[in-house]
């Protein structure tokens, strides 16, 4: 599927969408055509200003990008989206590319700096890099994302009980943490084993760890 018209709204897909930005018709049509020949989705803009107006589908995506645009830079709307904290690897192509331009992006994130003309092998291969990024970030996003959802699912004494067990605290000392008796603790944590679905202690610390739980004492 090719993406033109900006102001329409792309339906939802989780297939992998490139996007690219060049103002250069001809390089816009021979990169969607070499993407659509490996069975990717493509969305062309002329400007970044078009693709920020466009409706795209929640999908694995990156961005290839032209350094030099009008209006804004293929740079400055690095920045721009680095600052807005939209998380999109970008690849980026320019027919006039210098060292520290390329050094800037790259520190900016950038998965590659291409120049015109590249080979369609280099193209493709940073592209299939990009999307791996990108699908990886949102699967650890996702996984985040539920396991917050589980942890918000405790009360208030399971959190408290679950902070001092990750830390290494026995059941015994726990206890004389918080004024319970060591079966009250033992129970509750249980609960805390079976609402985050953890296998193992291990297993419950490294949550602990991921969710950026602290020791708590009362």
């Amino acid at each position: 599927m090719i993406t033109r018209a900006p102001s329409r709204s792309a339906p939802a897909s989780n297939e992998p969408l490139v996007i690219v930005v060049d103002d250069d018709e001809a390089v816009r049509e021979g990169l969607s055509s070499l993407f659509r020949s490996v069975g990717l989705q493509v969305a062309l803009f002329a400007s970044a200003a078009e693709l920020l107006a466009a409706k795209l589908p929640d999908s694995p995506r990156c961005l290839v990008l032209d350094i030099r645009l009008p209006g804004v830079s293929g740079l400055d709307f690095q920045g721009q989206l680095v600052r807005s904290q939209v998380s999109m690897p970008i690849i980026f192509m320019t027919g006039h590319g210098d060292i520290p331009m390329s050094v800037r992006a790259m520190k900016a994130g950038a998965v590659d700096f291409l120049t015109k003309p590249f080979r369609d092998q280099d193209m493709l291969d940073a592209v299939s890099a990009a999307l791996r990024i990108d699908r990886e970030r949102r699967e650890a996003q996702a996984a985040n994302t539920r396991l917050q959802g589980l942890y918000d699912g405790l009360t208030e004494r399971e959190r408290q009980i679950m902070a001092m067990v990750t830390a290494g605290l026995m059941n015994k000392q726990v206890a004389g943490e918080v004024g319970l008796s060591e079966i009250t603790v033992k129970i509750h944590r249980g609960n805390v084993m079976r609402k985050m679905e953890a296998r193992s202690l291990a297993d419950l610390v490294r949550m602990a760890g991921a969710l950026g739980i602290e020791t708590e004492k009362k």
